[in-house]
C-alpha cells in the first residue's frame, strides 16, 4: 500500500514538473532592430536569412531610409512573406 501511495504521489509530481521542464528548455526569443543592426547581427537572429539577404536588408535601408513597418521588409529582394512570417516576433523597428 505504501508503494502505491508513493507511486501516485510521484505521478502527480511529475505531471506538474513537465511543463516547467518544457518551458526552461526553450531559449528566450531574441530580436533585432533592422533599422540599426549590422548585416551580421541580422543574419544571426533572423531564421532563413543569411549574410547576403541580411546585407540586402541593410542596403535597402540605406537607400530608402528606415523601415516604417515590419511588412516593408518584404520589399527587400530575397525576403518573402514566408521568411517574414517566420521572423515576425524577432524583428523590431526601434
Amino acid at each position: 500500500m505504501k508503494h502505491f501511495i508513493l507511486a501516485v504521489c510521484l505521478s502527480f509530481a511529475s505531471l506538474f514538473a513537465l511543463p516547467t521542464l518544457a518551458e526552461t528548455s526553450q531559449p528566450p526569443l531574441v530580436s533585432v532592430n533592422v533599422n540599426t543592426a549590422s548585416a551580421s547581427e541580422i543574419a544571426e537572429v533572423l531564421q532563413g536569412v543569411g549574410e547576403s539577404k541580411a546585407q540586402a536588408i541593410v542596403e535597402y535601408r540605406e537607400a530608402n531610409g528606415a523601415f516604417s513597418s515590419v511588412d516593408e521588409i518584404a520589399q527587400v529582394k530575397g525576403i518573402g512573406q514566408a521568411t517574414l512570417a517566420k521572423n515576425q516576433q524577432r524583428i523590431t523597428l526601434e
